[in-house]
């Protein structure tokens, strides 16, 4: 299952990874799902990503981002 996701220009990976799933460094779920995507540090406006919906039972186990 996948959520669609709008990019805004100068979103980054570890932004939309922190986001979805309260830890940046999973940002390599979104990167995988998405191979259309050229890797680049910032994200053009306007792009249609897919993000992988983690499973309940594993977003128990990932750690929770510091607000």
């Amino acid at each position: 299952m996948y959520l669609t996701h709008i990019t805004t220009e100068g979103e980054r990976w570890d932004q939309l990874a922190t986001r979805y799933y309260g830890d940046p460094l999973q940002y390599e779920r979104i990167v995988a799902a998405n191979p259309h995507v050229p890797l680049a540090t910032t994200l053009p406006g306007g792009l249609t990503l897919s993000v992988p919906v983690i499973e309940p039972e594993l977003m128990r186990t990932l750690p929770v981002a510091a607000t």
